[in-house]
């Protein structure tokens, strides 16, 4: 029986941040199911490595630094008709409030907020979104349905882009569909920049399923929104954070 809701054949997808981490895994599980990716950030080797690990032809990839408008121009202008878009590139910085200043700030803006939105902004301008178009945004619990010490700038970048999340998907109704992924910790190169050995061990004692998420188990949560499983939902936060936020 070839019955599969969550089929993404004859799909093309779009993921940024797909050099490592939660878009490497999702690149990896949309090419499983059939689709066909472009995949982009600033790591070219990373890129390399992960166009490695997909299943299928048709793939390829383009680094670029999506902070620079001039770069993200020349990345859309190239880009055919798109069926998905998966935002997952971010960073982070933990940083007490005082300790905040305008460059480190402006730097995590413009890769957590400026980029995706400026990024939607000229696919939609330029008419590379398909009908029936899905885009997935990678937000976090954190600043949105949480928050701790240090997490100011971050909380505040992803706030404003969970935001814009219900912004798009309103204005966009019924054309295309826009939804958020809100993650827990996940275990990436953004858990070690947060927490030393001990404090993870301590972060990890208070979810209630006793560990940090693993990239596919977000990836999974993508591919449903991406695929017509979901073709109902948008403007949605979809928390996943092995039950962080219950407390």
């Amino acid at each position: 029986m070839d019955y599969n809701p969550f089929s993404l054949a004859d799909k093309t997808i779009l993921v940024t941040g797909a050099a490592g981490g939660i878009g490497r895994a999702t690149s990896i599980e949309c090419a499983k199911l059939g689709a066909t990716l472009i995949l982009t950030d600033l790591d070219e080797e990373g890129l390399t490595e992960t166009l490695g690990q997909l299943a299928g032809k048709g793939h390829r990839h383009v680094a670029a630094d999506l902070t620079s408008l001039e770069v993200l121009d020349e990345l859309v202008a190239g880009l055919p008709m798109l069926d998905g878009v998966v935002n997952c590139a971010g960073i982070t910085k933990p940083t007490p409030v005082k300790f905040i200043s305008p460059e480190k700030l402006e730097r995590i803006m413009a890769v957590n907020t400026y980029a995706p939105i400026l990024l939607t902004q000229r696919l939609l301008k330029q008419k590379r979104l398909a009908t029936g178009a899905s885009l997935v945004f990678t937000v976090s619990i954190g600043g949105v349905f949480m928050t701790a010490p240090g997490n100011a700038m971050y909380g505040a970048s992803k706030n404003a882009l969970q935001a814009f999340v219900r912004s798009v998907a309103l204005e966009c109704a019924p054309w295309i569909r826009c939804n958020s992924v809100n993650p827990g910790m996940v275990n990436t190169g953004l858990a070690g920049q947060v927490y030393s050995d001990a404090d993870k061990a301590r972060d990890i004692a208070s979810y209630p399923m006793k560990r940090y998420g693993e990239p596919r188990d977000i990836a999974l949560a993508i591919v449903y929104l991406l695929s017509d499983a979901s073709a109902w939902m948008t403007g949605q936060a979809l928390v996943i954070d092995g039950g962080k936020t219950l407390y």
